[in-house]
C-alpha cells in the first residue's frame, strides 16, 4: 500500500521534479524585459551592451551570493550596505601601506567583511538574537566606524591596481568582473550541492531542530554562513571600489534591497530551506535589466526602491507561502 501511494504521489506531481517554476518565471521575465528594452533603445540587445549589463550585474551577483546563504537558513542580513562600504574603504586604505598594501588590499577588505559577518553569526547562532535586530545594529556600528574613520567626508584613498584589473578591465571583450562572478558562483554551487556544509544549510532552513537532532552543528553552520555573507559583501565592495577607482560613503546602500530581491525573485524561499543558485543568477540578471530600463525611463531612485519592495512582496505572496521541503 505504501509503495502504491508513493508512486501515485510521484505521478501526481511529476512537473515539480523537472521544472523549477520560480526560475522559469524569472528567465521568462528576463526575456520580456529584453523585449521592452529593445523598444526603448535599438542597442539594448547588442552584445556590447549586454556584456556591460553583465559587468554591472556581477557586483550585485557577488553580494547576492552571500545573501542567498543567509536566506537559505531562514535568516536575513541587513548589515550588507555598510559591510560593502567597509570592505571597499578598508581595501583602499590598505593601499597606503606601500608595496605590501597592494598585495594585501583585497584580502584585508574581505577579512574585515568576514569579521563583521562573524559578529552577526555569533549574535544569531550563540546569543539567539533575531538576525534582523543584530544585523541592523551591526550595520549602524559599521556606519559609525566608517564615518569616524573618514570624518564624514569622501575617503581620499584610491583602489589598488589589482582591484581595478578585477573590476574594470576586460580580456577578449569579456569583463573580468563577470569572470569573478562565474568563479564565485561555481564555488557556491559546489558548496551548496556537494558538501556537508551545503546540505546542513538546507537542513537548518527546513527545520533547525531536526537538523540539530540529526547531528548537524547548527550553531557553527549559521556562524560560518553569516561570515561568508559578510566576506562576499565586502568583496563586492572591493570590486565596486576597483570599478570606480575609489571607495565612497554609503556606496553599499543601493545594494540591500536589490540583493534580497534577486534572491527571492530566483525562487529562494524567504522562510529558508529551498532555492537554487541558478535562480539567484536569474534574479540578478532580472534586477540588473530592470534597473537599466528604469534608468532609461528616468525613474527616480525612490521609485526604484518602491518597485523593489513591491517585487519582494509579490514574490513572497507567490512562493513564500508554500510549505518547506522536508529534510
Amino acid at each position: 500500500m505504501s509503495d502504491t501511494t508513493a508512486q501515485a504521489a510521484t505521478k501526481s506531481r511529476p512537473w515539480r521534479q523537472r521544472i523549477d517554476l520560480p526560475v522559469v518565471t524569472a528567465f521568462g521575465c528576463i526575456v520580456i524585459l529584453l523585449a521592452i528594452g529593445s523598444l526603448y533603445s535599438p542597442n539594448f540587445l547588442s552584445p556590447e551592451y549586454l556584456l556591460q549589463q553583465l559587468k554591472v550585474g556581477a557586483f550585485l551577483g557577488v553580494i547576492a551570493t552571500g545573501m542567498m546563504l543567509v536566506i537559505l537558513l531562514g535568516q536575513i542580513d541587513l548589515s550588507v550596505p555598510w559591510t560593502v562600504t567597509l570592505g571597499a574603504m578598508m581595501a583602499s586604505a590598505a593601499v597606503s601601506w606601500g608595496p605590501a598594501g597592494e598585495v594585501f588590499a583585497i584580502p584585508f577588505g574581505v577579512l574585515c567583511g568576514i569579521a563583521i559577518g562573524l559578529v552577526n553569526g555569533i549574535g544569531v547562532a550563540y546569543l539567539r538574537i533575531p538576525s534582523m535586530i543584530i544585523t541592523l545594529a551591526v550595520n549602524a556600528v559599521a556606519q559609525g566606524l566608517m564615518v569616524a574613520y573618514t570624518g564624514g567626508f569622501a575617503p581620499q584613498d584610491s583602489a589598488s591596481a589589482a582591484m581595478k584589473v578585477l573590476a574594470a578591465q576586460s580580456t577578449f571583450g569579456v569583463p573580468h568582473a563577470v569572470l569573478v562572478w562565474v568563479v564565485v558562483g561555481a564555488l557556491a554551487v559546489f558548496m551548496l550541492t556537494r558538501t556537508t556544509f551545503g546540505r546542513a544549510v538546507y537542513g537548518i532552513g527546513n527545520k533547525e531542530v531536526a537538523a540539530y537532532l540529526s547531528g548537524v552543528p547548527t550553531q557553527r553552520v549559521v556562524m560560518i554562513a553569516f561570515a561568508l555573507c559578510g566576506g562576499l559583501a565586502a568583496f563586492g565592495g572591493v570590486l565596486l571600489a576597483g570599478y570606480a577607482g575609489k571607495a565612497a560613503q554609503s556606496m553599499g546602500d543601493a545594494y540591500l534591497l536589490p540583493a534580497i530581491a534577486a534572491v527571492v525573485l530566483g525562487g529562494t524561499s524567504i522562510l529558508g530551506g529551498r532555492g537554487s543558485y541558478l535562480g539567484t543568477v536569474a534574479g540578478v540578471i532580472l534586477i540588473t535589466l530592470l534597473q537599466s530600463i528604469l534608468s532609461v525611463m528616468q525613474i527616480a531612485e525612490f521609485g526604484r526602491q518602491i518597485i523593489y519592495g513591491v517585487v519582494i512582496i509579490g514574490m513572497l505572496l507567490l512562493y513564500g507561502r508554500s510549505g518547506k521541503v522536508s529534510s
